[in-house]
């Protein structure tokens, strides 16, 4: 059984829920990434993308240099252990629709890598292509008529 931990990125960029969105949106300029882990400390908090500065920052009007990342960040985040099989978490960023996964030290619960569904696809571990199928599937949301 392939782990995540044989797999994920251990070189994680993350961003303090005290950042302004501003700064959390050069990060990802910076690195060519569109979702930050949110960490205090090495402790997973929740994470923040760039549809979320986008959507609940932007539209919402407020001024990214005054805008906290706390105030715009999803709280409740889809995360995985180090030592959990490859097969389950792809299962589960197929069920979730989510393309990233914060990946936690099983003992200390602190952030110790990510993965992504391109880092699975590259090394053609597991079913990526069912679990790219899942992530891309439209959800109810995204059929809503337009007013």
């Amino acid at each position: 059984m392939q782990t995540i931990a044989e797999i994920m990125t251990r070189e994680v960029i993350s961003v303090s829920p005290q950042e302004t969105v501003q700064r959390a949106a050069q990060i990802m300029k910076d690195t060519n990434i569109g979702a930050l882990p949110v960490c205090d400390g090495q402790r997973l908090v929740g994470m923040i993308t760039d549809r979320d500065i986008a959507i609940r920052a932007a539209a919402a009007g407020n001024e990214p240099d005054d805008t906290r990342v706390e105030e715009i960040m999803s709280e409740d985040v889809l995360h995985c252990f180090d030592n959990q099989s490859v097969d389950a978490v792809l299962e589960d960023m197929g069920d979730m629709q989510v393309r990233r996964v914060p990946v936690l030290d099983h003992a200390t619960q602190m952030l110790v890598g990510i993965v992504a569904l391109a880092d699975l696809a590259q090394r053609d571990v597991g079913d990526t292509e069912k679990t790219l199928k899942e992530v891309s599937a439209p959800t109810e949301r995204d059929h809503r008529p337009a007013h």
